[in-house]
């Protein structure tokens, strides 16, 4: 029985000791696969490489190749600058929609200069298709007092004014920011008040319908202003309308009608300004939004005759859209920046190294020609 126990022990620890070193090979075994597979890995990474590195001794710096970085550099950063102005800037998208807007009031800025008409007798009036007619306007409407050098001499409302200059009662001095002394008032100009040029400004606030608005001498009696003028055809209307608008202005908005300037020699006439209103809304950036209205216009002039019974003016006749404009700011993507600029700076970085290298080959044939030369 003891030899039995003796012979199984002895079989037992052979059997131990040859499944320790055959999982120790194994292990070897494995250990060697797996480096071989990462050596195998990174060989196949390094494959992928495409910018190789050249050693440092095989380099070769030229005079040429020099000058042709210090060109490049300049240019990627002025293409650098370029691209960025072009992301900062913001840019406007335009789109239409029916205009739902009710009740609100159409707000109408002017600024304009009647060389040829004296102060006294010119008035605002307007009148629009829900019969609304107002005659003297003098609500937010002022009127300067200029003389023929530009100067301003006297401002007052324009019912003031009219009201003033054609009564026959005195008035106080205060009332004249002219400092013309008390007098009776005639229905005449001197000389003194034919260089007189009136300048009217100011807003109205009509009804958002279609209507016109215009500046005459129709708040005159038709037989004061036969006495003063001595008839339609001596009543010069001439103009520069500095500015018309119908609401706030917006970044880019140009209005048709600024700085027109029309003067009559020798004749008289009514103009028609023919304005189509569209609403606008412009959107900041900021998401703010400004309600306002830009416009296009045609214009007509009809000459005066002894025996038309109407007197000259200046009519503005307007019409709204029933479509409005939304203009947004919206500014570009950064990844549209990113990918514009990577374009640019790797276009002029292949250029000038393809530009570097027909240098170097067309210097080095031109060395290479003279060499030879010097030899024979």
């Amino acid at each position: 029985m003891r030899k039995r126990y003796v012979a199984v022990g002895v079989y037992c620890q052979r059997k131990s000791t040859y499944s320790y070193s055959k999982k120790s090979t194994y292990l070897s075994d494995l250990r060697k696969l797996i480096k071989r597979r990462k050596m195998g890995l990174k060989q196949t990474i390094r494959s992928l490489d495409a910018f190789p590195r050249t050693e440092e001794h095989l380099l070769q710096k030229t005079q040429s190749g020099a000058l042709v970085s210090i060109v490049g550099l300049v240019i990627m950063a002025t293409l650098f600058t370029h691209e960025l102005t072009y992301y900062l800037t913001t840019y406007t998208v335009h789109e239409m929609s029916v205009d739902f807007k009710r009740g609100e009031t159409l707000p109408i800025h002017i600024n304009m200069t009647f060389p040829s008409l004296p102060c006294d007798v010119a008035s605002v009036d307007a009148i629009d298709l829900s019969g609304k007619h107002e005659v003297d306007l003098d609500t937010n409407i002022w009127k300067l007092r200029l003389n023929s050098h530009g100067h301003i001499i006297g401002t007052e409302y324009l019912s003031d004014l009219v009201e003033k200059q054609h009564t026959t009662r005195n008035h106080d001095d205060k009332e004249h920011h002219d400092g013309s002394a008390k007098k009776p008032h005639k229905f005449s100009f001197d000389k003194d008040a034919e260089n007189m040029i009136n300048k009217v400004y100011g807003v109205l606030d009509v009804q958002r319908v279609a209507g016109n608005f215009h500046i005459s001498v129709h708040a005159l009696n038709i037989y004061v202003a036969q006495m003063i003028f001595g008839g339609a055809t001596h009543v010069n209307v001439s103009h520069m309308i500095h500015d018309l608008s119908f609401g706030p202005k917006y970044p880019g908005l140009h209005n048709p009608l600024d700085d027109t300037v029309r003067i009559l020699h020798d004749t008289s006439g009514t103009f028609k300004y023919y304005v189509k209103i569209v609403p606008t809304e412009y959107r900041y950036i900021s998401k703010e939004v400004l309600p306002t209205n830009q416009f296009s216009v045609s214009e007509y002039f009809s000459p005066m005759n002894e025996f038309d019974r109407t007197w000259p003016a200046v009519y503005f006749l307007y019409d709204l859209s029933p479509i409005t404009v939304a203009i947004k700011e919206e500014r570009r993507s950064f990844l549209h920046f990113i990918t514009r600029l990577s374009a640019v700076l790797g276009g002029t970085f292949a250029l000038t190294g393809m530009l570097d290298r027909w240098m170097y080959r067309l210097i080095k044939a031109l060395t290479t020609t003279s060499a030879r030369g010097a030899f024979q």
